[in-house]
């Protein structure tokens, strides 16, 4: 399993980009994730214009194996939500940190446990 170094990670499973000058982040689910779950085959993401807060549920995930729910890792405002992975769900398999991403959010606070690389690694393989 590779984890990208530039993103942060929750102990749920979501990463999180470093915000751009707009204070939009990206979230989308590790790869650890996508293989846990199996072929994701529908997708449930948080409506564009939606606060939201961290540690809370905000969408789901269903795959062949089980529906989980879908947490965002940090607090703020949608602002865009991924229309590809709503029609192809599989990309969240296939490319979980690239097109499989699911959701942007303007930032407004994060929580001080989102782990880096290495450190989400290492909670995962335990």
């Amino acid at each position: 399993m590779s984890n990208p170094q530039q993103l942060r990670y929750s102990k749920e499973h979501e990463w999180l980009s470093a915000a751009g000058e707009d204070g939009v982040s990206t979230i989308g689910i590790t790869e650890f994730a996508a293989n846990a779950l199996g072929d994701v085959v529908y997708v449930q993401l948080p409506d564009v214009g939606s606060t939201v807060s961290a540690g809370d549920t905000c969408g789901e995930l269903e795959s062949t194996k089980s529906v989980s729910d879908l947490y965002t890792p940090v607090s703020g405002e949608v602002t865009e939500i991924n229309e590809d992975v709503v029609n192809d769900p599989a990309l969240v398999n296939s490319a979980p940190f690239e097109g499989g991403w699911l959701f942007k959010v303007r930032v407004t606070s994060e929580p001080a446990d989102l782990l880096s690389a290495d450190e989400y690694t290492a909670f995962a393989e335990n």
